[in-house]
């Protein structure tokens, strides 16, 4: 009895929720810890503790146990500080994100329907969202420039990573633009209705609704060359920066991903994609062309496992990502976090200059253009 009540509570932690992205993994998950090599993960290069792989490797590698920060997440002498704007979009204001929020003190329950969908009540509910923009010191107003695109802002480690990488010219002279969600989480919320619905719908918003704002209101010029423009997020921010490049490829083509919700938390039930973000692995990466899209991915040994399906696996899913995105031989970089939970700040810090670094390879890290 007394592991049977152990096992529910620690279910009852874990269930249908997710830790939100950016952050820091102090307390653990009630999750067993992944070993990188069990059977069926990709082969992976294990790296000195410590160490990351290189910016210009593609593949599979282990790091850990310990994360120390990476020297450019701090502020370093010298190095010219981007000014950081923020202002708010007000639901009432979105043709297309209105707003809604799940009932109160309810959760997603079993569909009788089938084991991998889920019922959940929402209604309607207005919000307010916080939008930061970075724009670094070298940019020069008016010109076109390339941009990063982030979920759940505003994401400060971000700017401090960008004003020593575009100092040092290992990334171009780039925006970054950081949203805030519209509130909640998972189904049933206006977080999960953004992030985990399988289509082009939140780029299509951020096009039409969220770039136009930045230009007029900072006087800033964002590319409209694909290559010019990336995505990035943790958890279900990170399946959604995939989302954005996947079925916007003219707009998106490099994605930068933390602790990847590639799993089924999608809600409303798509029959298109029956399994949500699980879907990358399991279909539509395998059995589509190579599109133009270059990744950046991480995953913690401790990161999410849900156990009520078989489609909650967070690392399975990342693992799953990378056998694929091999096969079909696209440019990526898989980092498995020893030591690391879900979206683990001390990972990141170790790791977003690399991998920012990775991500805009072969981009000329110069200014922005006339």
């Amino acid at each position: 009895m007394l592991r049977l009540a152990i096992i529910t509570l620690l279910l009852g932690l874990t269930a249908l929720g997710q830790t939100p992205a950016g952050r820091s993994s102090r307390v653990r998950p009630a999750t067993p810890t992944r070993d990188p090599h069990t059977p069926g993960y990709v082969e992976a290069k294990e790296l000195p503790d410590g160490e990351i792989p290189s910016a210009k490797a593609d593949g599979n590698f282990i790091l850990g146990p310990t994360h120390p920060a990476a020297p450019e997440m701090a502020v370093l002498e010298g190095v010219p500080h981007g000014q950081i704007f923020s202002f708010t979009m007000e639901s009432t204001e979105s043709k297309i994100y209105p707003g809604i929020a799940r009932e109160s003190g309810t959760f997603a329950q079993p569909d009788p329907s089938g084991r991998t969908r889920v019922t959940v009540k929402s209604h309607p509910a207005p919000y307010t969202r916080r939008v930061a923009v970075y724009i670094p010191k070298q940019y020069v107003p008016g010109t076109v420039a390339p941009f990063i695109v982030g979920a759940d802002g505003p994401d400060r480690l971000l700017f401090l990573a960008l004003d020593n990488l575009i100092a040092q010219h290992r990334v171009p002279v780039m925006i970054a633009i950081s949203i805030g969600n519209g509130s909640g989480d998972a189904q049933g919320s206006e977080r999960g209705l953004e992030y985990d619905t399988m289509s082009g719908l939140y780029a299509e918003w951020v096009e039409k609704e969220v770039l136009p704002l930045v230009e007029k209101q900072y006087n800033v010029k964002l590319t409209k060359d694909p290559d010019g423009r990336a995505t990035m997020g943790g958890s279900s921010g990170g399946s959604c920066a995939l989302i954005m490049a996947w079925y916007h490829p003219e707009l998106y083509h490099r994605v930068l991903t933390y602790s990847g919700t590639y799993v089924n938390q999608q809600w409303p039930y798509n029959p298109e994609t029956p399994h949500g973000a699980w879907e990358f692995h399991e279909h539509l990466i395998p059995n589509s062309p190579v599109k133009p899209i270059r990744l950046w991915m991480e995953v913690g040994d401790r990161d999410n496992l849900i156990a009520r399906d078989d489609y909650h696996d967070w690392v399975l899913a990342n693992e799953n990502m990378a056998k694929v995105l091999a096969a079909k031989g696209y440019h990526y970089q898989f980092v498995f976090a020893r030591n690391g939970g879900h979206t683990d700040r001390a990972v990141k810090q170790q790791t977003l200059p690399e991998a920012l670094e990775y991500v805009w390879a072969g981009y000329p890290a110069g200014k922005a253009k006339k």
